[in-house]
């Protein structure tokens, strides 16, 4: 099957395939922000996400690649309370995730203002995971808050590929919580994590990961790209290592990616700071460690090393085999298919990109 590239952008979904070179292919959604893009590798189907500025959230998927679409309902909240007197209410849809190959119809969804939903009819109906919704880390303002929106939001749902009962959400801001029985019950994973905003630097909950991820082949071995920095779990987020640079670069970002077999690679795109949303010294570079973090080299081969404003998403790196792509809030969409160690643009004016993803 011919390898595609899907960039949602905040002006339609764009289909790239490398037919004699990287080239659009087709364009859905024309004008519409796309939140998000997932493509479910058991069945091939593809699902995306839109923020109507007047109609909200939807939801869509096609089980032919784009050539079909249908609308899904999007889940509800049906009278949940986000705090005392307080009605909670869809505001975005920010990820899916497919559940393990002993559970084809089973399908999570991570909403803001930081509802888990489960589906286990494969997108006919979302229920609302009361679990998480309950625990008593979100009922408390200090502990689940927004970071940069209103409200909190799960952006990040890891599945266990060899139990899937067993799953990790990231929450900003509240941190990393784990479940082992299929989201009956949760444990915060915040160990050894800092949020130096907080009074606690060190508080059990309030902490903000822009990205989680583990490695297919080791899942023990889990990787965080955090407000305060890059870290790193060895035993399934029971502890965190801080192994951002010391000197600093790399540090702060939200791109991730990791080796599906390798426990020891993985690769990010900073940013400067929070406070400076742009490349360090306005050199867009992606970061790569081979050696859990011990040391990371600068990949620049490609890439613009002057005067570069983008800033990379947290959904918009992607990784399939030897191919990486990222697209940036500047409309350019890059690709290596060496592992990063060679890039080239493959479109310098799409609108922002808000996610990327292979098929």
């Amino acid at each position: 099957m011919q390898t595609k590239l899907l960039a949602g952008t905040s002006k339609g979904l764009v289909v790239f395939e490398n037919i004699n070179g990287w080239k659009i292919s087709s364009i859905h959604f024309e004008g519409l922000p796309i939140s998000f893009i997932y493509i479910d590798e058991r069945s091939n189907t593809w699902w995306t996400g839109i923020s109507h500025r007047h109609w909200g959230e939807k939801l869509h998927r096609s089980q032919d690649e784009g050539k079909h679409w249908e609308e899904i309902p999007v889940p509800n909240y049906n009278n949940a309370l986000y705090q005392p007197e307080k009605p909670a209410s869809l505001k975005k849809i920010w990820v899916i995730q497919h559940g393990g190959d002993d559970k084809p119809n089973s399908l999570w969804l991570g909403t803001e203002p930081g509802g888990l939903f489960h589906s286990t009819n494969n997108g006919k109906s979302f229920e609302l995971v009361e679990s998480l919704w309950n625990h008593p880390s979100r009922r408390d303002p200090s502990q689940w808050f927004g970071a940069g929106k209103d409200y909190p939001f799960i952006h990040s749902i890891v599945l266990d590929p060899i139990d899937s009962n067993h799953l990790y959400v990231g929450v900003s801001c509240a941190g990393v919580f784990e479940s082992a029985d299929l989201g009956k019950t949760w444990s915060t994973r915040n160990s050894g994590l800092i949020a130096a905003y907080l009074p606690d630097p060190k508080a059990e909950a309030g902490h903000d990961p822009h990205k989680i991820l583990l490695c297919k082949d080791h899942p023990e071995v889990m990787w965080q790209q955090n407000h305060c920095g890059i870290f790193r779990s060895i035993n399934g987020g029971k502890q965190w290592e801080d192994v951002s640079d010391p000197d600093g670069f790399p540090k702060y970002g939200f791109a991730l990616i990791v080796d599906d077999h390798d426990p020891l690679t993985a690769w990010v795109i900073p940013a400067h700071s929070d406070e400076q949303r742009i490349p360090v010294d306005l050199r867009l570079v992606v970061c790569k460690t081979s050696d859990g973090g011990k040391n990371w080299i600068t990949l620049t081969n490609g890439l613009p090393e002057e005067s570069a404003f983008d800033l990379v998403l947290r959904h918009s790196f992607a990784k399939k085999e030897d191919t990486l792509s990222f697209g940036t809030n500047n409309g350019n969409l890059y690709i290596s298919e060496d592992k990063g160690d060679s890039w080239k643009n493959i479109s310098h004016h799409l609108a922002m990109i808000n996610c990327v993803t292979f098929n």
